[in-house]
């Protein structure tokens, strides 16, 4: 609760940032980085310094601001520096805070490892990176004597906000995740039909700034699955055995949903993550959705507590045992400073993976051929799905931050997991190598 006066703490010796990554995401910290005291925005690197300058300039930056010609010359005027030298800027031990925002796994694997190596905090929105090879990754932060986080305004962060909120109060947690549309013909959506589904055209995600590819990753499930897999590693609460089951429910029925089976819920257990639909199977709107937001459902465990909840009007389900709390929206970009401050002056993360719990592994959208090439999250040949660990590393199940570029050795049927043997992956590669180390022997 005292970030705000911690940044203003240190007007004059602020907090030095590096961002890797001006896509959407990463623009919209730039918006608020501007008018955040105590941050040091020292350097922004994109493979394209055009699209980095152009997220600038879009965001109100002065060209002042962002002239600097050298890493140097940014540390030494406070100004900014637009490169596309990434592991140079990484390389430089007065950074203070890497935010890594590329959304590729084996490049924010690598980012991460640079940052650890001179000392620099890493705030990874690249979720599917910690979805990869999180656990290992926050390992390696804390012997380098550094923080490894999760995105704050980023949903993963934000629902982990919440399990340690109620746990610190002494709540049992049952249940915890987000809102997203789903409906089960989804899985088959790849970028050329998705911004039907949105009911966008072509021009209007252009002129928004969205990639077909990351969006469809939002709809054919596979997002909501990389960020239900870092919650269950970040807060220890269990994935479904066989993939998330969507069901739609409003946030009044939170609590009423979100309980175990045997008790009238859609839960296989206690200590869940799942995602909760904001349509109806027939497509029609769900009343009081949770779309844009985050949930946990939490117990009561006497009597007392559940008069409390009574007598403080909490929703609950029928049983008066069963409560829930929720935030309707998340900002995204625009909070991710709040990781930035916590990282660097509290030297806490915004959450971060405890052990490896959950997994995404790649279904085929469709029969897939011998020879045919995978196009990875939000493409048009594998969707992601969430699943335990040991299930995975039992199956040899191709991870879904693996599936990309890589060609088929055999065919496979729709709807089925693909294993690594069906593909020729290289074991050098620093994402393998490091994903293989993290697998049970």
């Amino acid at each position: 609760m005292n970030l705000f006066a911690k940044l203003r703490a240190r007007t004059d010796d602020p907090v030095r940032v590096a961002l890797v990554g001006a896509g959407k995401f990463g623009t919209m910290f730039l918006h608020q980085a501007r008018r955040t005291p105590g941050l040091h925005l020292a350097a922004v690197c994109d493979l394209s310094p055009d699209r980095a300058r152009a997220a600038l300039k879009r965001t109100h930056w002065p060209e002042a601001q962002v002239a600097a010609a050298s890493l140097d010359a940014a540390l030494a005027s406070r100004t900014t520096f637009v490169t596309d030298d990434t592991a140079r800027v990484l390389a430089d031990p007065r950074i203070d805070v890497m935010i890594e925002a590329t959304g590729n796994p084996a490049a924010g694997i690598a980012h991460a490892r640079m940052a650890f190596a001179a000392g620099t905090h890493a705030v990874m929105v690249n979720v599917e990176a910690d979805c990869l090879a999180g656990p290992a990754l926050a390992t390696e932060a804390a012997k380098a004597g550094v923080v490894y986080s999760l995105a704050y305004g980023d949903q993963p962060a934000l629902v982990c906000e919440l399990v340690d909120t109620l746990r610190a109060a002494g709540f049992e947690v049952v249940a915890a995740g987000k809102g997203t549309k789903y409906l089960p013909e989804f899985h088959r959506s790849t970028p050329e039909t998705v911004w039907g589904h949105y009911g966008l055209t072509e021009e209007q995600a252009r002129a928004g700034g969205m990639n077909k590819q990351m969006f469809n990753s939002f709809l054919d499930g596979t997002k909501s699955a990389i960020e239900m897999a870092a919650i269950a590693n970040a807060t220890g609460l269990a994935p479904p055995e066989d993939g998330l089951a969507f069901p739609p429910c409003g946030c009044h029925d939170l609590p009423r949903i979100l309980r175990p089976r045997q008790e009238g819920g859609v839960l296989s257990g206690r200590g869940m993550v799942e995602v909760v639909s904001s349509v109806e199977r027939d497509g029609r709107p769900v009343f009081n959705d949770l779309r844009w937001g985050v949930y946990a459902v939490f117990a009561a465990d006497s009597d007392y507590d559940a008069r409390c909840f009574a007598e403080y009007g909490v929703v609950t389900d029928p049983s008066g045992r069963y409560a829930a709390l929720w935030r309707p929206y998340h900002f995204i970009g625009l909070e991710l400073g709040v990781s930035v401050a916590s990282v660097a002056l509290r030297g806490e993360p915004t959450g971060a993976p405890t052990a490896w719990r959950a997994d995404v592994v790649a279904v085929a959208k469709r029969a897939l051929k011998a020879g045919e090439v995978l196009d990875g999250e939000g493409g048009a040949t594998v969707w992601g799905k969430c699943v335990p660990a040991a299930r995975s590393a039992a199956e040899h199940a191709l991870p879904i931050g693996l599936a990309h570029r890589l060609t088929l050795r055999r065919d496979v049927a729709e709807g089925a997991v693909l294993s690594e043997a069906d593909v020729a992956l290289d074991p050098t590669a620093d994402a393998v190598a490091l994903r293989r180390a993290m697998a049970p022997a």
